[in-house]
């Protein structure tokens, strides 16, 4: 069974599918050495996707964990909120908990996705979007998802402003190492809109 899902995902939806996930473990947390390594030994093409990975390499290469939680922490958390609010319900409306993530919570009620029982932050943040999008490529909730499937939800949930968190993600003043995940991020998104609109409804 496993084996046939598996034949299933095509080798550019895993990748899809590692990026939405590398993406999202970035952003849930600040990244210990082993990944800050991990980032220090990618590669990238020359697209613009590829030269976003190889800056992150090279940021990475120069980057310590202390130093990096510490600028997670100056972005994300701060002293009562970090210089950035990765949620849609803030970057759709100007608030928390609002439509946005209603609507998110009754999509992923429909595809039996749950939120893991140690996990607080609202389901509309950015990290568990990305861990979502890569779950239903690869089908970590049962079968893989459709292209139209995956289409619906990005151009719902994630097209209408997650490119717009990863421009501020580069140009926030407490991002270093973050700036490059920012223009990887920004890069990513826009390589899947445009991937996404050229498929047909």
């Amino acid at each position: 069974m496993t084996a046939a899902e598996d034949i299933s995902v095509a080798s550019e939806d895993r990748l899809r599918a590692d990026l939405y996930n590398f993406l999202g473990l970035m952003l849930s947390g600040p990244p210990d050495q082993l990944l800050l390594d991990q980032c220090a030994g990618l590669s990238g093409d020359e697209s613009e996707l590829g030269k976003a990975i190889s800056g992150l390499s090279r940021v990475a290469k120069a980057s310590k964990p202390r130093k990096v939680e510490s600028e997670f922490n100056a972005l994300f958390v701060g002293l009562g909120r970090g210089e950035l609010l990765p949620y849609a319900s803030y970057y759709l409306t100007g608030f928390l908990n609002e439509k946005p993530l209603a609507t998110l919570r009754s999509d992923m009620a429909g595809r039996t996705m749950t939120r893991a029982p140690n996990v607080y932050e609202p389901e509309d943040n950015i990290a568990s979007l990305m861990e979502m999008m890569a779950a239903m490529i690869v089908g970590r909730f049962g079968a893989p998802a459709t292209l139209e499937d995956q289409k619906t939800f990005f151009n719902k949930h994630i097209a209408p402003w997650a490119g717009h968190f990863y421009s501020d993600l580069e140009a926030a003043k407490n991002s270093i190492l973050y700036a490059s995940v920012g223009n990887v991020g920004r890069e990513f998104m826009h390589i899947e809109r445009e991937a996404f609109r050229m498929t047909t409804k």
